[in-house]
């Protein structure tokens, strides 16, 4: 009997360890299976938004009618911000401060209304129809909340607990597949998403960074976003264009996110009284302020800027006054309420920049467009590290990494002077502030509901004799 009591032991012991089992490897494939997701979506996301680009800059040349855009983007950033604040809210803007704020909010609801893969879908077709007509977005910040949303849906399908972890490994997946740069994931994940990054998550980022990448490198195959840079920064020359590339880069990259908070926090509160209208009004001027800027400049500040950019770190130097024109059509997209993210403009505006203080200062175009970028991007998005690595990547050049670093501490330090909030952050807390005042609204409705329904269930009081 005793015997049989210990097998019988035995085989329950067996078989809970056969379902736990179950469950975990049904977790790990949910986890895989969404790490492929972002890779393949992104490579996909990419490929539509060349293809919008290149539609845009085909319907817009001079033989086909030199001012369409005067009528094409207005009615385009219409449409985009409608049917953003309509079928898809939560999907305006970048993405990356939805993102960022999903991992703030603990309930469910909360998180889904800012990650979903509905937002997703609306994210990625509004995306490139705002390239399809001119406005100056990027698809990389897009493509964080896009990963971020297919993650946590992952989560709920594989019953995964650590949710937080998971939006981190999404958001940094995204950036990898985007970039095709796998360690400025990781870092962006450290240091922008999660500014309380638990070494527990370390496993899940680096996997779903792996993953998202391996699927991205089999569709789009390898490549430097960039190509390769062959020049190269020698000092003493070449230190003042890189201090003053950093300098300069810092003070104007802080100055667009100190623009981009304050504007955008006024616009909400203009918006609040007629909110469709104003969101009407608000597109069209944006809009025309990014087709007239545009035509201005020989359609060079329309798209992602990627080609002006690559251009400057090839040593083709842009226009002197391209960064400026890009300037303002980055920031007219960014708080029009359309979809679209700041990482390829904000890299273009860099590239201009340097490119033009190397042209004053009789320095190498190739290395002022890259410290450049450095600059300006460190000081809009105060993230250095992010700055430094996703730009040493993109170049593929090894020669240039202190001159990089250097550039990018000296703009995050300046920007640091002009805008104390980092931008992404700062965008955040408006999306918490709305949740938590959305869900306080939803809780005084049920409470008027439940006070209403006690009132009926015990009638209505018999008022006293006599009255």
């Amino acid at each position: 009997m005793r015997s049989l009591k210990v097998s019988r032991i035995a085989m329950l012991r067996r078989s809970r360890a056969l379902v736990v089992s179950r469950r975990l490897w049904k977790t790990r494939l949910v986890f895989w299976a969404g790490a492929l997701a972002i890779g393949a979506i992104s490579a996909g996301f990419a490929w539509g938004a060349d293809y919008a680009q290149g539609l845009f800059i085909l319907m817009t040349q001079p033989g086909s009618g030199n001012l369409l855009p005067l009528v094409l983007t207005p009615l385009g950033f219409v449409v985009c911000a409608l049917a953003s604040s309509t079928w898809f809210p939560g999907a305006q803007g970048s993405g990356i401060p939805q993102a960022i704020a999903s991992r703030h909010l603990r309930d469910r609801p909360d998180r889904g209304g800012l990650l979903s893969l509905r937002i997703a879908i609306g994210k990625i077709f509004l995306t490139v129809a705002g390239l399809a007509c001119g406005a100056s977005v990027g698809r990389e910040g897009p493509t964080v909340q896009i990963g971020a949303a297919i993650m946590l849906q992952s989560a709920r399908v594989g019953r995964m607990a650590n949710a937080r972890g998971l939006i981190l490994a999404g958001s940094a997946a995204g950036v990898a597949a985007a970039f095709n740069t796998p360690l400025a994931g990781i870092v962006f994940a450290i240091e922008e998403m999660g500014r309380t990054y638990q070494a527990r998550t370390n496993g899940v980022v680096l996997s779903a960074v792996i993953i998202a990448g391996l699927a991205s490198l089999g569709i789009l195959g390898s490549y430097t976003y960039f190509g390769v840079s062959y020049a190269s920064a020698t000092f003493p020359q070449d230190a003042l264009a890189v201090v003053v590339c950093g300098l300069v880069g810092g003070l104007m990259g802080g100055l667009f996110s100190r623009l981009v908070i304050a504007l955008t926090r006024r616009i909400r509160r203009w918006r609040t009284s007629a909110p469709r209208w104003r969101a009407v009004q608000l597109a069209f001027a944006a809009g025309m302020i990014t087709a007239v800027v545009g035509l201005a400049c020989n359609g060079e500040t329309f798209g992602t800027g990627y080609d002006q950019a690559r251009a400057a770190v090839e040593g083709e130097a842009p226009t002197a006054t391209y960064f400026l024109g890009k300037f303002l059509a980055t920031l007219a997209a960014t708080v029009s309420g359309i979809p679209g993210g700041l990482f390829a403009p904000s890299l273009s505006v860099g590239a201009g920049l340097g490119a033009s203080v190397a042209v004053v200062l009789g320095s190498s175009i190739g290395i002022g467009a890259i410290v450049g970028m450095a600059g300006y991007f460190a000081g809009v998005t105060q993230a250095p590290m992010t700055a430094f690595v996703i730009i040493f990547e993109m170049t593929g050049n090894h020669d240039n990494v202190i001159a990089i670093m250097v550039a990018a501490m000296l703009g995050y330090g300046t920007s640091r002077f002009v805008a104390p909030e980092p931008v992404y952050h700062a965008l955040s807390r408006l999306f918490i502030a709305d949740a938590l005042r959305q869900r306080r609204a939803a809780a005084a409705q049920a409470a008027d509901v439940t006070g209403s329904d006690k009132t009926t269930d015990q009638g209505s009081p018999v008022p006293p004799a006599g009255r």
